[in-house]
C-alpha cells in the first residue's frame, strides 16, 4: 500500500480528547485512531452519496407509474429539449 503524508494542527483540548479515546479503545497511537476514524467516516459518506435507498413501496409505485405512462407531456418534452440545448448530461 502506498502511503502519503497528512499534517494538521488542532486545538490542544481536541487532541487530548482524541488521545484519551485512542487509549480507551486500546489503540497503539493517536495516528491509528485518526486513520481509522477517517477511513470509516469516508466510507460511510461515500456510500451515502453514491447510493439511493427507497422506503416501503416507493420503487413499486414508480414502476407502476412508468408502466402506465402513455406519452410525455409538454413540460417533460420541454425539459428534455432544454437539457439537450444546454449540453446537460
Amino acid at each position: 500500500m502506498t502511503t502519503t503524508r497528512f499534517d494538521m494542527r488542532l486545538d490542544a483540548e481536541v487532541k487530548a480528547k482524541a488521545e484519551k479515546a485512542s487509549a480507551l479503545l486500546g489503540m497503539k497511537s493517536l495516528k491509528e485512531y485518526v486513520v481509522q476514524l477517517m477511513d470509516e467516516n469516508a466510507t460511510q459518506v461515500i456510500a451515502e452519496h453514491e447510493s439511493m435507498t427507497f422506503e416501503n413501496d416507493i420503487f413499486d409505485r414508480f414502476i407502476i407509474a412508468y408502466e402506465e405512462a402513455v406519452k410525455p407531456n409538454r413540460a417533460l418534452i420541454d425539459a428534455a429539449n432544454f437539457t439537450r440545448e444546454q449540453a446537460i448530461k
